[in-house]
């Protein structure tokens, strides 16, 4: 598992460094401006389903049931319950991407109601629900071509072939970067060219995947499936998941919601571009990890194997807090010098900088916490528990949205990252308690060791880079020189972290999977 898990953050580090190319693309187009807010908002709604459909709730149960028809050795079985699968999939999302277009008004009223309102009387934001209207009918179809490139992505990561799926997300990001840069200059509305990106990179990820289907064998013809039994098990286990697993998807989008009553001009603009950094190490790590322990945890279940179970999970919680503490403390340390170096170019400017900053810190405080869930969840999918998560989710939800309440009033965006932080934590929380009370995990003692001399290690890299900070001016200093500062930061920052680490007594050879779990 930790050599596939390095091949999926290997494949996820070169898509997220094209996203962040992506990102400092769109940050020197639009900057964090009426525009800018207004593709974030059309892209976001079909990313919503997209980790519904593609990575969320789909995934989730469909590979815990397709590792049980894998088991059967029926390869003539196989075939036919991924061809079933795929039509019914592909018929339902392409079904909601038609009303999607059709109803394009409808969503930007009902996820855009500040700009809705602005629109009904006038009001200076009027503009944004138009343009978000007509951008939404472009960026929605894109949930068809993902839904079913995640289809394809489950099948070749259930075989251990994880680089394609991994990798396929660069294709989106060299998409949007070619739209902005060669069709944006020749639209009145340069935002328009990053909605064609999105379009044209949902085709390019399912056309990349083809192939490796092909090569395995699993590329028929798609079939209409929905009495199928294997079918129905996925969709009995779908439904309910379809809420527990895209809380923080939910949460995102009410974050919007109230961003867009907000006095402030560039409140979403400000959250994506910290969101845009948190994905940086949650991706890397957190969903790398989560990728490859979903298969060996269904393997396990499959097996009737809980002591290898109970290993697998441990090992993940060992690896996700190595290296998800560091980087929550990274995050909130150097939010604005992170944001200056790698966003603030043309329309994007220092204040934007700043004001994002202020909405990475508070992302940043819940990073282990959404990583966490990114391999605690996976423990409940792969016995085909989806009731608990959902139970779990609802109840995370409510508080996310309370949380939104109380927070908003005095902080504005930044009590509604704060907020979300917060409820990505009581949810990693309640996961785990119930896999405690379940007897399916409890931490080991070695791993509970092993957590505090990584938390006393980030706290000493922690103090390192606050320090050499404190000699550091960002504001007035030239890009080449930023990046030598930051650079330096990042350095010391590693040397220090793993330094401790060695002299408190972390070896290599505690990353390897305990059996005695």
């Amino acid at each position: 598992m930790l050599k596939s898990g390095i091949v999926v953050s290997t494949m996820t580090l070169i898509s997220r460094v094209l996203g962040l190319v992506r990102d400092v693309v769109v940050a020197n187009f639009l900057g964090a401006g009426a525009a800018a807010d207004v593709f974030f908002f059309a892209n976001k709604i079909p990313n919503f389903l997209r980790r519904l459909f593609a990575e969320g709730a789909f995934a989730q149960a469909f590979v815990p049931v397709l590792t049980e028809v894998k088991a059967q050795n029926d390869e003539a079985t196989m075939q036919d319950f991924v061809a079933k699968v795929s039509g019914t999939l592909g018929a339902i999302v392409f079904v909601t991407a038609i009303v999607g277009v059709i109803f394009s008004p409808v969503l930007a009223a009902l996820f855009g109601g500040g700009w809705f309102v602005d629109y009904l009387n006038d009001g200076e934001k009027a503009d944004n629900f138009v343009l978000a209207s007509s951008m939404l009918k472009i960026t929605f179809p894109y949930i068809f071509f993902i839904s079913l490139a995640g289809l394809a992505g489950a099948v070749l990561n259930t075989f251990n072939k994880f680089a394609v799926a991994a990798f396929t997300p660069v294709l989106l990001n060299i998409s949007i970067i070619i739209c902005a840069l060669f069709l944006g200059p020749m639209l009145d509305e340069p935002a328009y060219a990053l909605a064609w990106g999105v379009f044209f990179g949902g085709i390019v990820q399912l056309l990349f995947q083809l192939p490796f289907l092909y090569r395995a064998g699993l590329l028929k013809r798609p079939k209409w499936g929905w009495r199928d039994p294997n079918v129905t098990k996925v969709r009995t286990l779908m439904i309910p998941a379809l809420f527990g697993v895209s809380v923080s998807q939910i949460n995102l989008l009410l974050d919007t919601l109230i961003a867009t009553f907000l006095d402030l001009t560039g409140s979403i603009s400000w959250l994506y571009y910290s969101d845009r950094l948190l994905e940086f190490p949650l991706g890397l790590f957190g969903i790398a990890i989560a990728t490859v322990i979903l298969p060996a945890l269904s393997r396990n279940h499959v097996s009737k194997d809980p002591r290898a179970f109970k290993a697998n999970i441990d090992w993940a919680f060992k690896i996700i807090c190595l290296l998800g503490i560091p980087s929550a403390a990274a995050l909130v340390l150097i939010a604005e010098p992170l944001l200056m170096v790698i966003f603030q170019r043309g329309e994007f400017s220092i204040n934007d900088a700043r004001m994002a900053s202020y909405s990475l810190m508070a992302y940043g405080s819940g990073l282990l916490s959404f990583m966490l869930i990114k391999i605690l969840a996976p423990a409940f999918y792969a016995r085909q528990d989806i009731k608990t998560p959902v139970k779990y989710g609802i109840i995370t939800m409510v508080c996310n949205m309370v949380f939104n309440l109380i927070l908003a009033i005095p902080f504005g965006y930044v009590g509604l990252a704060m907020a979300t932080a917060m409820s990505g934590t009581l949810n990693a929380i309640l996961l785990y308690q119930r896999l405690h009370k379940q007897g399916v995990y409890k931490m080991s003692k070695e791993t509970i060791l092993f957590n505090g001399k990584v938390t006393i290690a980030a706290i000493v890299m922690g103090i390192s880079i606050y320090w050499l900070n404190t000699s550091f001016i960002w504001e007035p200093a030239p890009l080449l020189e930023r990046i030598y500062m930051l650079t330096c930061l990042v350095a010391l920052g590693i040397l220090v972290y793993a330094s401790t680490l060695l002299l408190i007594g972390i070896r290599p050879a505690q990353m390897k999977i305990q059996k005695s779990v």
